[in-house]
């Protein structure tokens, strides 16, 4: 590729300051790459974390929401800012690389500027970096890493095990690792992982005598600095996903354990207490007000990449909370100075992992292309051409979502259909070949059935404000994961301030109002309850059957349902 002397001087002077410019030149992008990852080392206790990468090897493009609406005392405050609010919170140039990175604004024409991000390959030549320029740096996984993908499915998580140990994680939390079964993510605990990665959750327990299920904490020493590692596992795992695949194990916030875990630890010498989460933002904000004694809480689930920490006070002092973003796109890296038995300061950068700006890590690349070739011709199926941006971001409706939907309600004769409100899912940029590799990325679980049922209008109003409940409520310890169950053929209104009960209003199918009393056919997929075990068939090969009859995915703007109460307000563009 070319480029122009403009262009490349213009990198140069931005990567010189810290950020970054247009690259459309591989070798100059590369020395500019030098510079843009090159962080002065700080302190004497570095911690590198990773989060939410849903199984993605491979560089790819993912866009960020442009809907993040927080409600109560979150309205309007970190992480719920999006586009240029973002932007001007935390004092990023726009239509810099890393604008590209933290907002979803000109996506499509930044995408092709900037190229992709993540891919365990450039992510270990940058992890290695940084553990050689921070000697005893460890790398905390937050979890969601072993689904997301074919491979990982069809490897029963095995690629992703064996990435983790070559990228060098030294401890890891969960979420939808435990969808592959207890007894799978126990036999990876006790045997691939022996002696290389601890999971850590502190908040799992047996149902029967609440014995913990994994290790609450390790203490690691770094330059001679106890630091206890403290896990959170999904408090709401048994809810959000099948309570079949791990029957045995309870879950939930475990506060109070928390606090006694954060004790215990410093009673047995550690200097600096950190908490490994998969909480969400919003919880880990509300967690850190009311435990004392954490110095910083790296957290996960809700995909949010915040660039700078949030500082909360609490009854113990201070506790800085993080969000590292999801499918490799970022490597959060947090720098301790320990003086005298404690954090005296800290610097962190959430760096964004630009594909192009990272050469590929030899090992790592020769693995990834290993554990691929099995499944490549599967993979590389060609199903459709994409005419417009297909992406799964944002409190409602993404482009990908309706192509899901209307996929299930054309080919199972239904009038409404209803996708779960997954946050993850990679971007397919226009004019791109839609593969099944790209439709098992927003597919991809041990639970894929596709279901039709008949369900009264009062009924769907009622699994309509279950969820917005579990998004929208005021009380974070009440959000119980997820973004708004995604909705075709139904139209509706969303008051997300509103009272339980009275957020969803104005239902109509096809411009008629939906009678409370009337059935109606709805399709679905991804059903958490036992008995709807291999009910129907796993719902990619039914978005695959439509597509092939299509070839083409025109161009759609996603159903939104008609927001009230939300003007000005800097979660939506």
């Amino acid at each position: 590729m070319s480029m122009h002397r403009r262009e490349f001087l213009q990198l140069l002077a931005v990567a010189a300051a810290g950020g970054l410019a247009l690259h459309n030149g591989r070798a100059e992008a590369a020395r500019a790459g030098e510079v843009f990852y090159d962080l002065p080392r700080f302190g004497n206790v570095s911690l590198l974390h990773m989060t939410d990468c849903h199984a993605q090897l491979l560089p790819l493009h993912f866009r960020e929401p442009s809907v993040n609406l927080g409600v109560g005392a979150m309205a309007g405050q970190v992480p719920h800012l999006v586009g240029e609010h973002l932007l001007r919170r935390f004092g990023i140039p726009p239509g810099s690389a890393e604008a590209h990175a933290f907002t979803c604004l000109d996506f499509t024409e930044a995408a092709r500027n900037y190229g992709k991000v993540g891919g365990f390959a450039q992510l270990a030549t940058l992890v290695k970096r940084l553990k050689a320029s921070r000697p005893g740096a460890l790398l905390l996984d937050g979890g969601d890493t072993w689904q997301g993908s074919a491979t990982a499915l069809w490897t029963r998580a095995q690629d992703m095990v064996d990435a983790a140990k070559l990228l060098g994680v030294d401890l890891m939390t969960l979420h939808w690792e435990s969808t592959y079964g207890a007894e799978r993510v126990k036999e990876v605990e006790e045997k691939d992982f022996a002696g290389r990665i601890d999971i850590v959750a502190q908040n799992v327990r047996t149902t029967d005598f609440e014995d913990p299920v994994f290790k609450p904490y390790v203490i690691r020493e770094i330059n001679r600095v106890p630091v206890a590692i403290i896990g959170q596992a999904f408090p709401y795992t048994p809810i959000a996903n099948p309570r079949w695949l791990t029957p045995e194990w309870s879950f939930g916030i475990q506060e109070q354990g928390l606090q006694q875990a954060v004790e215990q630890a410093r009673a047995e010498g550690a200097q600096v207490v950190v908490l490994l989460s998969h909480n969400g933002m919003d919880v880990d904000l509300k967690l850190a007000s009311r435990v004392s004694g954490i110095d910083a809480i790296f957290g996960g689930h809700t995909h949010d990449g915040v660039p700078a920490p949030v500082v909360v006070a609490n009854p113990g002092g201070r506790t800085l909370v993080t969000n590292a973003g999801s499918n490799g796109k970022f490597l959060g890296v947090m720098d301790f100075e320990v003086k005298d038995g404690r954090v005296a300061d800290f610097r962190y950068r959430l760096l964004p992992v630009f594909a192009d700006l990272l050469p590929a890590d030899a090992e790592m690349a020769a693995f990834i292309q290993r554990v691929r070739a099995p499944f490549a011709e599967r993979l590389a199926e060609p199903l459709a051409l994409t005419e417009g941006l297909l992406y799964r971001r944002g409190n409602f409706n993404g482009s990908w979502d309706q192509l899901l939907l209307d996929a299930l309600m054309a080919e199972k004769e239904a009038e409404i259909a209803f996708s779960p409100g997954f946050r993850w899912g990679t971007t397919l940029l226009p004019g791109e070949t839609l593969t099944m590799e790209q439709l098992m990325d927003q597919t991809a679980i041990t639970y894929p059935w596709t279901t039709v049922t008949r369900m009264s209008g009062a009924t769907i109003k009622t699994v309509l404000e279950d969820v917005c409940d579990n998004l929208f409520n005021p009380d974070p310890y009440y959000q119980q994961g997820g973004d708004m169950v995604r909705v075709g053929g139904l139209q509706y209104a969303c008051e997300p301030a509103a009272a339980m009960g009275r957020r969803i209003s104005d239902m109509r199918l096809n411009g008629r109002p939906l009678e409370a009393d009337k059935l109606y056919t709805v399709a679905g997929w991804a059903p958490v309850a036992e008995e709807a075990r291999d009910a129907g068939e796993p719902v990619w090969e039914v978005v695959a059957r439509y597509l092939r009859g299509r070839r083409v995915v025109p161009l759609a703007t996603p159903a939104q349902p008609v927001l009230k109460g939300v003007a000005g307000n800097p979660g939506l563009i």
